[in-house]
């Protein structure tokens, strides 16, 4: 039971804690001094967390799993089995309930229901009806909250959503046209419910405050759900969090969100966990609010998160007309957690995220005390990663006076776009006006509903007095295609992610934008004072926040809801933008890959992999999307994957592949060189490109981050370890192996890798140490592996994707 993770222990947040964007061995020391005292390195505790496991008895008192405590924890468990306490958790019992294998230690699972947008639906449909799929099993949501303003591309984008009718009319789903809700708020409306487990195309599925398990994951996984498969997991690490007190004043769901990913991120203390929110805090906490930390879990790299459910859970359902999808969830009596991270709320002040990660985060006040120098920090970042001398006082430049000039501000989405959000940012800002300088303000509220009920009490009217711009539900401002800042500008956003160029611009041609988050509260007050960076802490701007009216009327007038009522007769509406997946190949016996990029960053994002913003338009066309891949980090990549491919393709014809590739007659030379492969045969090798990155597939959940690798010709990527289990899941899918390297590579880009019997030793099942060898004047030998893998994800690596499986499967011509 005891699951001691050492390097933790009473750490505060911010104490020793870094983020991707300024890796350990970089980080000025300056801006790592201002961390530690920003979140009070000393009388004031926001975040502490344990070492080790700990039981919680009666949902609130915390004992260590120490041998110091056995005898209190005997006795305070009143003869309890102390062994069967991982039991009493709220995951474990949702998890339970969700479970077809028969084993708690080897889960798989069948969720409740399924959710994609606009730019991952397509994709998921094609692939499961390349599968077989004949109609949707479960309540399957099709949203149009991502090219909704259908800006690039002509008719593409609603191509794509005329698409997703067609298909929900076809095999039965629900489809939610443009600007009528954003994914994740239509999901809370409409379909969460306690005890419930909901999986996503997005990796913002996070329904937990509502009492419902969801994850976000590549389109791959849906497929699965779709064909009557499971989601195949090992069960996760479950993490408490314990909430305590009440936030203070101007203090918003964004700013206790910030304070707890800054603790737990760089340190991995909740990756692939489950999140389990307990505590007497969370009472002091609206569903709205709940909702908004929630969200932003996925910024930790936990799997999922659940929260205790109480009356303000019950009520926000009875609201939304569903009172039959509530019931209590609390942990048992003693439950035991594989960690514990302690919030104190009394104690969170109102923060700022700084470029190029929600980690890298200080109090405002902080922040405002020492400007000049945390600011420097970040331009030698952002150099490092862009390369552009002119970036050095693109930030400092701002501070006028001892005050920070923000250009921009918005507030949108899953995360910024609730009711209590806009009307706290409406409390601040009501009766005031932003100015008519360069600072805009745009808010984005996150459903029709939502927009319909500011609409009715007057909230738009005072926002649109004062200056700010409304719209309708839109995801854009969170992955760059709404509100793309301007060159050089500071946009603070309550929205759920800062990374290199998610706001949309292109470093490519010499364009840099910044992105703080921040609370909706900060950004009000921020705008009050037209533009100077401001904190929120001494507004009062929550508890005059009106109860909320939900009117379902936009969404029984407009929402096609088809579950159950599959028509097979009904055609899928296609574009010319929408096109099948390419055929893909299986694994060869041996594979001969060459390195095509080298990333050394501490942390590549799958927005890096594949750009976010215009290209999205573009995600129904896997070749023509493929054109864009590592666009912004590596330009040169595409490029160097076709020579490679054109190579393998040549060999599938069965022409000489060295004809294509002069420089592979003398590789195979060098292959033949070693001992024992004398006879290896280049028409019998598979030929593939591969990337290698430190810790690749951090953010979203889009399986195109690898797809666009797999239908370039990619067959692996390497690396030191694999940000987040949904990329890793996504390689899988595509048929792409994910190795893993310890220490520093003995290559480089260009370099050739030999992977004998690779075939078999995935068909194993014992990959823990594989024989590679970097193939140059002197072949050198090294040793790569792969973690566990479940047989299925085995016999789809072998299969070349995730497609060729499931049609083998179904009898199906591959």
């Amino acid at each position: 039971m005891k699951t001691d993770h050492p390097g933790f222990g009473g750490v505060l947040c911010g104490g020793e804690t870094g983020c991707s964007a300024f890796p350990p061995s970089e980080k000025p020391e300056t801006a790592e001094r201002l961390k530690k005292k920003s979140t009070g390195n000393g009388s004031m505790m926001m975040v502490k967390l344990y070492g080790r496991g700990v039981y919680v008895i009666k949902g609130r008192e915390i004992i260590e799993d120490t041998a110091e405590n056995a005898a209190r924890l005997k006795a305070e468990a009143r003869g309890a089995d102390l062994q069967r306490a991982r039991e009493g958790t709220i995951a474990y019992s949702i998890l339970k309930n969700h479970n077809h294998s028969g084993s708690m230690e080897r889960l798989k699972l069948r969720f409740d229901a399924l959710a994609s947008h606009d730019i991952t639906f397509v994709g998921i449909v094609q692939t499961a009806r390349a599968s077989g799929m004949e109609k949707f099993p479960i309540p399957y949501v099709l949203t149009n909250c991502h090219n909704s303003l259908c800006a690039v591309g002509g008719t593409i984008n609603e191509d794509d959503h005329l698409f997703g009718l067609s298909a929900a009319k076809k095999y039965g789903g629900i489809y939610v046209p443009p600007h009528l809700a954003v994914i994740h708020m239509y999901m809370r409306e409409r379909m969460a419910g306690c005890g419930k487990m909901i999986l996503g195309s997005d990796s913002h599925t996070r329904y937990g405050a509502l009492g419902t398990l969801a994850i976000g994951e590549g389109g791959g996984e849906l497929v699965k759900q779709l064909l009557g498969k499971t989601y195949d997991v090992d069960y996760p690490r479950v993490v408490a969090v314990r909430l305590t007190g009440k936030p203070r004043p101007g203090v918003g769901p964004q700013d206790v969100a910030l304070a707890i990913i800054g603790a737990v991120f760089e340190k991995g203390y909740v990756k692939n966990s489950v999140m389990e929110f307990i505590g007497d805090g969370i009472a002091n906490l609206s569903a709205d609010y709940r909702c908004g930390i929630d969200v932003m879990t996925t910024e930790t790299a936990c799997l999922s998160s659940i929260w205790e459910t109480d009356g303000r859970i019950r009520e926000f359902l009875e609201i939304h007309g569903r009172p039959e999808d509530y019931r209590e969830l609390r942990p048992a009596d003693v439950a035991y957690y594989d960690g514990l991270v302690d919030v104190d709320l009394s104690a969170v002040k109102p923060m700022i995220a700084l470029p190029f990660h929600p980690s890298n985060c200080y109090e405002i006040d902080t922040f405002c005390d020492n400007l000049e120098d945390i600011l420097h920090g970040v331009e030698e970042r952002a150099l490092k990663l862009f390369g552009n001398p002119e970036i050095r006082g693109g930030l400092t430049g701002k501070i006028a006076d001892g005050r920070l000039r923000v250009d921009q501000g918005v507030i949108a989405g899953c995360a910024g776009g609730t009711f209590g959000n806009v009307m706290a940012a409406d409390s601040v800002l009501k009766g005031q006006n932003i100015g008519n300088g360069a600072f805009s303000l745009s808010v984005y509220p996150a459903s029709q509903p939502v927009l319909l009920e500011l609409t009715r009490n007057g909230t738009l009217t005072d926002l649109m007095e004062a200056g700010a711009v409304t719209r309708t539900a839109f995801c854009g401002p969170c992955f760059g295609a709404g509100d793309v800042p301007a060159n050089g500008a500071l946009s603070i956003r309550h929205t759920t992610r800062n990374f290199p160029n998610r706001e949309g611009s292109r470093p490519g041609a010499g364009q840099i934008a910044y992105v703080a988050l921040m609370d909706a509260r900060s950004i009000a007050a921020t705008a009050k004072n037209r533009g100077f960076l401001t904190s929120a802490e001494n507004c009062d701007t929550d508890s005059a926040i009106p109860a909320y009216s939900f009117d379902g009327r936009p969404y029984e007038n407009r929402v096609y809801d088809g579950f159950g009522r599959a028509d097979p007769d009904a055609a899928l509406r296609y574009g010319p933008n929408i096109v099948d997946w390419p055929e893909i190949g299986g694994l060869t016996g041996d594979l001969l890959l060459r390195i095509v990029s080298y990333i050394t960053d501490p942390v590549t994002t799958t927005d890096e992999l594949i750009p976010s913003g215009e290209t999205s338009s573009y995600r129904s066309n896997p070749l023509g999307l493929a054109e864009f891949t590592l666009s912004r980090k590596d330009p040169a990549y595409v490029g160097r994957a076709k020579a490679v491919q054109k190579a393998e393709k040549a060999r599938l014809a069965g022409q000489d592949p060295g004809q294509v590739l002069p420089e592979l007659r003398k590789v195979f030379a060098g292959i033949r060189s070693i001992g024992g492969f004398g006879s290896v045969d280049p028409m019998k090798t598979g030929i593939g490109s591969a990337i290698y990155a430190v810790k690749p597939g951090d953010g979203s959940a889009r399986e195109q981050a690898a797809s666009c690798q797999r239908v370039l010709g990619g067959s692996a990527n390497i690396a030191r370890e694999y940000a987040t289990k949904r990329y890793r899941s996504n390689l899988i899918n595509w048929g792409m192996i994910p190795f893993l390297l310890d220490g520093e590579p003995p290559f480089q880009n260009g370099s050739y890798l030999f992977v004998p019997r690779i075939r078999e030793k995935i068909g194993s099942g014992d990959c823990s140490r594989i024989e590679a060898y970097v193939i140059g004047e002197n072949a050198e030998k090294i040793e790569l592996r792969i973690a566990p893998l479940t047989p299925d994800e085995r016999r789809i690596i072998q299969a070349g994707c995730l497609i060729n499986f499931n049609r083998a499967q179904a009898g199906l011509k591959v």
